[in-house]
């Protein structure tokens, strides 16, 4: 049984990032999809599909890779905010990750969206993880 979706999911994608395979597969729960959706509308991703076998919900999440090299696009996820000890940022307290260059996922009462997108809604929140 696995207590913390969000980490799981961001440690599947770091494992298929260093591996440089092209799609990864995660566990369907409202957070990953809503993360996965930001990802994928800030660049991260390239693609995701919800997909169902045996009776149970996945995403399958399509990686992104830049130049022949296959350098991957995601350099870094780090989860902040944990089930044993939660980090929370109000409107002005939220970080900015690398200066800018990367995003702060944060859950508010408005739902999940960036950092920057929070801070436009002047809305503070859950800070879930840092991606680069």
């Amino acid at each position: 049984m696995i207590n913390d979706i969000v980490a799981d999911m961001l440690t599947k994608i770091r494992n298929a990032n260093l591996a440089k395979h092209q799609i990864v597969q995660v566990s369907l729960t409202k957070i990953n999809l809503n993360i996965i959706r930001v990802l994928h509308e800030e660049g991260f991703i390239y693609q995701y599909e919800e997909i169902e076998q045996n009776r149970k919900k996945y995403i399958i999440i399509s990686l992104k890779y830049k130049g022949k090299s296959k350098n991957p696009i995601i350099t870094g996820l780090k989860r902040i905010s944990k089930p044993g000890l939660r980090i929370y940022a109000r409107r002005r307290e939220i970080p900015k990750v690398l200066g800018g260059i990367g995003i702060a996922i944060m859950s508010t009462s408005k739902g999940i969206m960036t950092d920057k997108k929070a801070r436009q809604t002047g809305l503070g929140g859950e800070i879930l993880c840092y991606i680069w």
